[in-house]
This record gives structure tokens, sequence and C-alpha cells, in this order.
């Protein structure tokens, strides 16, 4: 199964609320083993259930049980992404709502958000694919608000919640959040759904334009497409970690699992910008960084589970990749969350 991500810019506008906040980025970060430059990296994506180490650290540099809510209130508008321009070019809030819906795995790959309308209300169903992250509360009070504040942005502030459904439960401060939401919260429902008057499906967007809107899907579906080129490298990195033990991780070995032949699987990681021994190393990499980070196995131990033939030929590589040696790592490492090496 290929590892779901979330696109950079959610991480992003936290970081900025967090800044806002005054909350420690920093601390946050070094426990998280990123920094500001990792947040602003070009084409970042993140493991999405990265989500619950990221969260934790949150609450536990910043003190604050309500922390998800309370950033949720400063986040910045969602701005100058694809799926802004699909809305804003749509003739009808309705209508970009439905375009955005084809493409909402530019914001997430785990992203599986449903829409119906239940009488006088619309209602979105803001599912993910991760059981444990839709039960996430810091996550959904954060991220229903940043959605608000990007449906607000794009209808001319006339966007407004009727009701807001989490699955999480809540012992206190239920009064709290439906005060900051502005509507009615229900905790430990089935889904997470956000409601809102079905009229303001019609209100009309003042910056529709039929050319421009063509243009904006086009760019969309070919950054879709983008993405699913570089799925190969989640499908070759799954099988690399099962092969690292036989000492057989080879091009060969891989496509054989895949049921395609060498040179296509060769042709299609080149296609994602990468090559297989690019793959290896970057795989290689991040698992020693974890084993040495975050358990206690003897460098001749994670010799072995990370691939190489022999202890000298593990230093290099890791110097190489580090600046640092194995040992250096550990030391400096040792104790942060694992996040860092699922990023």
């Amino acid at each position: 199964m290929q590892e779901l991500r979330d696109a950079g810019v959610m991480l992003r506008l936290i970081y900025e609320a967090m800044k806002k906040k005054g909350i420690d980025t920093d601390a946050i970060f070094s426990r998280l083993g990123v920094d500001e430059n990792y947040v602003y990296s070009d084409q970042l994506r993140t493991p999405h259930n990265a989500q619950l180490y990221f969260w934790q650290a949150v609450e536990d540099v910043s003190g604050d049980p309500d922390v998800g809510l309370h950033l949720g209130q400063l986040l910045p508008a969602y701005k100058g992404q694809v799926l802004e321009y699909l809305f804003l070019s749509s003739p009808t809030f309705g209508e970009g709502l439905r375009r955005a819906q084809n493409y909402q795995r530019l914001l997430s790959d785990a992203a599986n958000t449903g829409f119906f309308l239940e009488g006088d209300e619309a209602c979105m169903v803001l599912d993910t694919a991760s059981e444990e992250v839709s039960r996430l509360r810091h996550f959904n009070e954060c991220f229903v608000q940043g959605l608000i504040t990007f449906f607000k942005t794009i209808t001319d502030d006339s966007f407004y919640p009727s009701r807001i459904e989490f699955e999480h439960e809540r012992e206190q401060g239920q009064d709290h959040v439906a005060e900051v939401l502005g509507c009615d919260v229900v905790f430990g429902a089935e889904e997470n759904r956000l409601y809102f008057p079905a009229k303001l499906l019609a209100h009309a967007s003042p910056h529709a334009e039929p050319e421009l809107l063509d243009l904006h899907e086009r760019f969309a579906s070919e950054q879709v497409a983008r993405l699913e080129k570089k799925d190969i490298v989640g499908q070759v990195e799954r099988i690399v970690a099962e092969l690292l033990d036989s000492g057989e991780v080879t091009l060969d070995a891989v496509a054989e699992r895949l049921g395609i032949k060498p040179r296509t699987l060769r042709t299609r990681l080149t296609e994602a910008e990468t090559s297989f021994n690019q793959v290896l190393a970057d795989f290689r990499y991040r698992l020693a960084r974890q084993l040495l980070a975050t358990t206690d196995e003897s460098i001749d131990e994670i010799v072995y589970l990370t691939g190489f033939s022999e202890p000298s030929t593990f230093y290099r590589a890791f110097k190489r990749w580090s600046n640092m040696t194995p040992i250096e790592y550990r030391k400096t490492a040792q104790g942060k969350d694992a996040m860092v090496d699922a990023m």
C-alpha cells in the first residue's frame, strides 16, 4: 500500500499561524527533526499519518490543550493555488466546489470528501483515508476553520457554516468550540461533516471567466498527473523495505515484484524525476536515521538492517548523506520523535 501524503501548503499555513500565536516553532521542529527550510521546500508533501506526531509535539510545546482550535483562528487564507483559481474562475461557488472535488488530491492523497444536499442544507463530508487522523481533535478543529476561512475568502465573506459534526469526542470545552466556530457543533459523530445553507451554492463569482476556467482545469489535471507519476516511487520503496534484508535489492528484483519489465520501471522512475539508485539511497538514509534516533540497535545491526554489505560502506554513505558519522548523528538525534524519518 502506498504512503499517503499531504501537500506542504497545509504545514506552511499552520507554521504561519504558530508564529502569529508566539509558539516556539524552533522547539517543535527540533523535536521533529526539520526546520523552516524544510517547511518551504519546493513541492513538499508530508506523510499524512505524521499529523499524529506533529500535533502531539505542538500541544506539548505550546502547553495548550486546545491548540488546534486556537491555531485555526489564526490560519492565513489558502492562497495562490490552483484549487483557489478553480473556485474563482467558476461561475458559482457550487460549480467551484464540484470541480475542486475532482482535484482534492492536490491538497492530500488521503482526502476523500463527499458532498450532498439535505433539504435546505448542503453538506461536505470531510473524510480521510486514515481513521486515526479522522479522529484527531487538533487536526479536525484546525482544518475545518481553514476550510471556512477559504470559503469566506472566495465568496466575498458570504459563506458561513450552519452546523459542524466531528468524529472526535470532547469531555469539556464544547461551548467554547461552538463559540469559536460560530455554529452548532456535534462531537462523537460517525463522520466529520460541514453543513452550510444550500443557497450559498448559487453564489456567483465576480471573477468567473470560461477561458481561465479551462486553463485552470488543464493545469490541475497536469498537477494530478505529475503526482500519479510519482506514485511509482512509493511502490518501489514498499518493495525495497520487503527486500532489504535479503541482500537482493536490485532494479530487476523490484520490477519482477511489480510485474513489469526493468526497462519500464526505469522509464517510470525517470518520469517521476528520480532513479532506482536515488530511491534506494533515500530509503536507506531515512531508515538509518530512524534506527539511530529511536532505537538502541548497534551500528553493526543497523548496517545489516539497511542492506549494506559492510560497516565501512555504510559509514561512507551516511557521512555523504548527512555530513556526520552515524555515531555523531545518534548523539544529536536520540530521543527525537520518529516523524523526521517519516518525512
